[in-house]
């Protein structure tokens, strides 16, 4: 079979490319931040020509990331997970030797290593919410953290939505996946959903939609939710959003790893990331779904508002801790 020369910079470029009508922005994201330690990586060992990989070349790709990226088992199982997906399509355009995924190894996870724990603890979660709706109401960042939490969306799909997905007379939320015009979402079909939302909700969406927000209309006629003065706000602005206001210095002044803020370097606007104790989007969702679980929720009303499955909900999401589980089960005793 002859391959086709293609470098490490332009095959990612093509891949991500590809693939950014079919998966959701947070994959692409993702998938961007984890392919370039492997583009970085080839660039260290001079390898200018993807035709040339082999397995025992992947293998030490594997050994060097590991232990440059310090990285635990799970975390080795994700990149290198999303390695064999790229190896594989690089086979669809000839630029791999055929089968080379199958020579992408990964740690074998454990029943619960691949299970994250880390989420917004909930009375956390509405400190944050209340220091925003004094100290800034109805700006992005108090926006996006209320949608997040109460409606437990990923934060593509909030990105996602315009603003005639918002009713504020019935007070609901509409999904729309729209990949045509740049904002697929996760189970793309699958994912559309109307999301319920109270009155506290609708109040700051409607003062956001009314004062704050940036009126921005797309060339493809659409207009954007949640927007910034250049556009709709891409995902990682509304991660930095997350990111930046579940830092505890934000909220109580006072850091909890006993760091001095004034020179700590995660107080710096693009690295609240780096902070130990600030939450992703993600660990907003899972703090969000553990919580109404905790409140009676009904597991189908979570899956469905959530747009998970009760398996993934179980295995990934639900954060009660087993005697929690016993208590709430206690309330039925009177059932039987």
């Amino acid at each position: 079979m002859s391959l086709e020369p293609i470098d490490p910079e332009t095959a990612l470029d093509l891949y991500l490319t590809d693939r950014e009508h079919e998966v959701s922005q947070a994959t692409i994201y993702s998938h961007s931040s984890r392919l370039g330690h492997f583009v970085r990586w080839c660039d260290r060992e001079d390898i200018t020509n993807l035709n040339d990989l082999t397995g025992r070349i992947l293998h030490r790709y594997r050994l060097w990331r590991r232990e440059e990226g310090n990285l635990e088992p799970v975390t080795e199982k994700t990149q290198m997970d999303t390695l064999r997906v790229f190896i594989r399509w690089l086979e669809s355009i000839d630029g791999v030797s055929p089968d080379l995924h199958t020579k992408v190894l990964s740690p074998a996870l454990g029943e619960n290593e691949n299970v994250r724990t880390v989420m917004l603890d909930p009375d956390r979660a509405k400190a944050i919410l209340s220091f925003l709706a004094k100290f800034e109401y109805a700006s992005r960042p108090h926006v996006v953290l209320t949608l997040l939490w109460h409606t437990m969306m990923r934060v593509g799909a909030a990105r996602s939505l315009d603003l005639e997905d918002y009713d504020p007379d019935e007070q609901y939320i509409h999904v729309v996946h729209r990949p045509e015009t740049g904002t697929p979402i996760k189970n793309q079909e699958g994912g559309q959903r109307f999301i319920a939302l109270s009155e506290e909700v609708c109040t700051v969406l409607n003062d956001w939609t009314e004062t704050t927000r940036e009126d921005i209309t797309e060339e493809s006629g659409r207009q954007p939710l949640l927007t910034t003065e250049v556009g709709r706000a891409h995902t990682t602005t509304l991660r930095g959003d997350c990111y930046r206001y579940t830092r505890p210095c934000v909220i109580d002044a006072a850091c909890p790893e006993k760091r001095d803020i004034e020179s700590c370097p995660a107080t710096a606007y693009g690295s609240a990331s780096s902070c130990p104790t600030s939450r992703s989007p993600h660990a907003v969702r899972r703090g969000a779904i553990t919580y109404a679980l905790n409140q009676d929720w009904p597991k189908p009303a979570v899956s469905d508002r959530a747009n998970v499955s009760e398996g993934v909900l179980d295995r990934h999401y639900d954060q009660r801790t087993e005697r929690e589980k016993m208590e709430q089960r206690r309330e039925y005793l009177s059932h039987l």
